[in-house]
């Protein structure tokens, strides 16, 4: 699903309303970037911004920052959030494996929706759910660790199940079939394709107390 060689995506992408290109400056100083201390949520891996931007919109007392290592998608996403006036809404391109360097116990939440699964077995530390991330997690997380997570890869879905509860965290939340559960729900691009497809979407929460 992602796109390739957008025209202009680079300059695009630095003059975005929402877009922060020196990131790292904001160590530990997020919430004096958005002016106020209300709960940060993070979510690593925006794609096309549909999830981060329609709940920067439905929740204004939370501040959203979205991460996406590829030009050719959080461009998307920054030409989508142009078009709104928010408050709450930091756009950041990086790659998740240096979040250490950006953020610093200040996130409240952390969403992962439709990571990659990396399915061979040597490749499981670069899973957004291996204990390798989870540490890096620890020392982002403010207070108590909240991680939401959604996919349609019931393998990954397993793995993180196991990894997390290893690594201390308690299962709060568990289905199999999200879109048979009455609850709200807040869609990506990648989960209204699979949806419409009928694949199944699996969804946690996992908390872990500081």
């Amino acid at each position: 699903m992602r796109l390739k060689n957008v025209k202009g995506a680079n300059e695009i992408i630095i003059k975005g309303k929402y877009y922060v290109d020196n990131q790292n400056q904001y160590k530990g100083n997020w919430r004096k970037l958005f002016n106020n201390n209300n709960p940060i949520y993070l979510e690593i891996g925006i794609g096309k911004g549909d999830f981060i931007i329609q709940n920067a919109i439905n929740n204004p007392l939370v501040n959203f920052i979205g991460i996406e290592k590829y030009d050719s998608v959080i461009v998307r996403a920054i030409q989508k959030s142009n078009e709104l006036e928010l408050n709450n809404l930091k756009l950041v391109r990086m790659d998740a494996r240096l979040i250490e360097d950006v953020f610093d116990k200040e996130i409240d939440k952390i969403y992962l929706n439709f990571s990659d699964p990396w399915p061979k077995d040597r490749h499981y530390k670069r899973r957004l759910t291996s204990y390798v991330f989870l540490d890096k997690y620890d020392k982002i997380f403010k207070d108590k660790r909240v991680i939401e997570m959604k996919t349609d890869n019931i393998d990954l879905f397993n793995f993180s199940i196991d990894s997390l509860k290893e690594h201390g965290y308690e299962i709060t939340y568990l289905t199999n079939d999200l879109h048979k559960e009455n609850i709200p729900n807040i869609m990506t691009e990648y989960e209204t394709k699979f949806s419409n497809k009928g694949i199944k979407i699996n969804k946690l929460i996992a908390i872990k107390k500081k």
